[in-house]
């Protein structure tokens, strides 16, 4: 199929829609990049399985396409957890405590912690993302499976769609599909592959499970050199609903969102600093040269930022979250 007639069926395609000139570019390409698979020989399970993984990231898209300006927090966990856990009762309370100030919660819609999430947020305030497996646990009764969930085939693209949409990120206790998930989330942050988030490991008061982890993290992670002293500001421990909605909610409290890029980053703020405010983030991170402007969504803050320690971009993130917002 020659490039004219590729224009011809995308516009025909397009016309008469919402797409956006980038949007009708994207699908041009999609359209080219699926058609030039036929000038090869290409083996017919990986065709297959590419198939798949397109339609369960664009049926994702548009499960989310409806509530992309509300918050959302993904939660992950054990399957295992038993209704009558300390850990189950915290999911659900959290969840509810969320629900309440106008967050979704996103969970793998199994058994377990998922449903204690699922249960607490109730059916209007979650998004069930399932995978299919051969030993089936199903959906449990509180996601609303008609208009609030879907079930992929590969955990890669079960992982997209739970992580991209996400504004915070809370993991319980739980086995390898847990660790696989929360590790994700921080090899994302930490390559810059992901928007900052908050990232908290909740336990049961008293718990040792992400305090072993920690220590681990600590001793043999960082100790071995493996990642870079600080970098442990990526995740925060905590045993209460209390204080995981705090960090939560003070992530967003004067930070708004960045984008990183060409060796600096510009961060949108709600509200300005004092010169005293200012002086004390520039005297904090002096190698940064820190200028402030403003930007279609209002203050901004820009700084030199070479993308490879997020570290220092959540440092800075955390004292922008510390200025006084009686000003404003």
């Amino acid at each position: 199929m020659t490039p004219d007639v590729i224009e011809r069926f995308v516009a025909e395609a397009t016309s008469g829609t919402v797409a956006a000139p980038e949007h009708v570019a994207a699908i041009r390409a999609l359209v080219t990049r699926a058609l030039s698979l036929a000038q090869y020989e290409s083996n017919l399970g990986d065709l297959q399985s590419a198939v798949t993984a397109l339609e369960e990231l664009l049926e994702g898209s548009r499960l989310f396409q409806p509530f992309r300006g509300t918050p959302k927090a993904t939660v992950f966990g054990s399957a295992r957890t038993k209704p009558d856990s300390e850990l189950y009762v915290l999911a659900s309370d959290l969840s509810a405590e969320l629900a309440t100030r106008g967050w979704l919660t996103i969970t793998g819609a199994g058994p377990g912690i998922m449903e204690a999430s699922s249960k607490g947020a109730g059916r209007e305030k979650t998004i069930g993302v399932n995978i299919e497996l051969p030993f089936e646990h199903g959906t449990n009764a509180y996601v609303d499976v008609e208009h609030r969930h879907i079930a992929t085939s590969y955990f890669f693209t079960r992982k997209v769609i739970m992580t991209r949409s996400s504004q915070a990120f809370v993991a319980f206790p739980g086995g390898v599909g847990t660790m696989d998930e929360l590790f994700e989330i921080l090899t994302l942050l930490h390559t810059g592959k992901t928007d900052p988030v908050p990232v908290i490991l909740v336990d049961r008061p008293g718990g040792t499970f992400w305090s072993a982890w920690r220590d681990f993290m600590a001793d043999e992670v960082l100790g071995g050199a493996y990642l870079s002293p600080g970098d442990d500001v990526t995740y925060y421990l905590c045993d209460n609903v209390n204080d995981a909605v705090h960090e939560i909610t003070n992530f967003y409290r004067n930070y708004l969102g960045c984008v990183t890029g060409q060796g600096e980053a510009v961060i949108d703020v709600r509200f300005s600093p004092s010169d005293e405010e200012f002086a004390r983030l520039s005297n904090q991170f002096a190698s940064l040269n820190f200028t402030t402007g403003t930007g279609s969504r209002g203050t901004t803050v820009r700084f030199d930022f070479n993308g490879r320690s997020y570290a220092t971009l959540r440092r800075v993130i955390n004292e922008i979250n510390s200025w006084d917002q009686s000003r404003s």
